[in-house]
């Protein structure tokens, strides 16, 4: 019997808060361990694919081609340079995808449907992971009603907490209307520098209003992280013994065992 991948949205209408950064690094690093990963680069910035090292060039088939039915994922997804891992890159068109599907009755199931239909990959990946553009949008709806669940990165920062609440607010309106199966995978936060003590006070009230959803690993603020993109390289390929290399090993590891205790449940 095939098992179906398991498909992980990684949101947060925040922008700078280290989404793509956690796609991209936590994709290596599940890779790294000998999972089989797919990234779905749904943010018209393509700052996942750029990332991966996919030249705009060679983004000829992309997420836009999905959602408008275009194409499939086998045709979609590009091998990166890391073993075990693939990328369904990202171009401009997103931008203007909304308008194009907006009046279909199935605006927003068509990832869902690109992903968990008859040409899906659930042989050929054990883990889909959906980087969102950082708004609640109609992509963002879409990634939401493909996945299983969600994974949210959160900035040590002052307006952590109010922008938590707007994503899960998004979350049990997707539970209640497109996908009642959706759960929140976990919260990762990100760069945290322990020298600081608003960073500090942001980790303590994250912990004490979500509780276990919330990672024991956190993503440290580190430049080699901040510096690996443009070298088109994950910070694992760039610099494996940064601290944020590591961070990122650790988390896949809590990952892979926060969904084998989900699916033990």
């Amino acid at each position: 019997m095939i098992k179906p991948a398991r498909i992980i949205t990684i949101a947060n209408q925040k922008g700078g808060v280290g989404k793509t950064t956690t796609a991209i690094n936590l994709g290596t690093a599940l890779a790294a361990i000998g999972e089989k990963v797919l990234i779905v680069d749904l943010d018209p910035q393509g700052n996942a694919s750029t990332g991966l090292g996919i030249e705009r060039s060679d983004r000829r088939i992309s997420a836009y081609d999905l959602l408008v039915g275009e194409a499939d994922i086998r045709e979609a997804a590009i091998p990166t340079a890391v073993p075990n891992l693939h990328v369904v890159p990202s171009t401009m068109d997103l931008l203007g995808v909304e308008m194009e599907i907006a009046g279909s009755t199935n605006r927003a199931f068509r990832l869902r449907d690109a992903l968990r239909g008859a040409s899906g990959p659930a042989a050929d990946y054990s883990y889909i992971l959906i980087d969102c553009p950082p708004s609640l949008n109609l992509l963002t709806i879409n990634a939401m009603a493909a996945a299983d669940s969600v994974l949210v990165p959160l900035q040590c920062e002052f307006f952590a907490l109010e922008g938590l609440s707007q994503l899960l607010q998004t979350v049990e309106q997707v539970r209640a209307s497109v996908n009642p199966a959706l759960e929140i995978q976990g919260i990762v936060l990100t760069m945290y520098d322990g020298r600081n003590n608003l960073a500090n006070q942001v980790v303590e009230d994250v912990r004490s209003h979500m509780g276990n959803k919330v990672y024991r690993t956190m993503i440290p603020r580190n430049v080699r992280i901040s510096e690996a993109p443009s070298y088109g390289k994950p910070a694992i390929l760039y610099d494996l013994g940064c601290a944020g290399s590591q961070a990122y090993l650790q988390l896949a590891s809590e990952v892979i065992r926060r969904e084998r205790s989900l699916k033990a449940a």
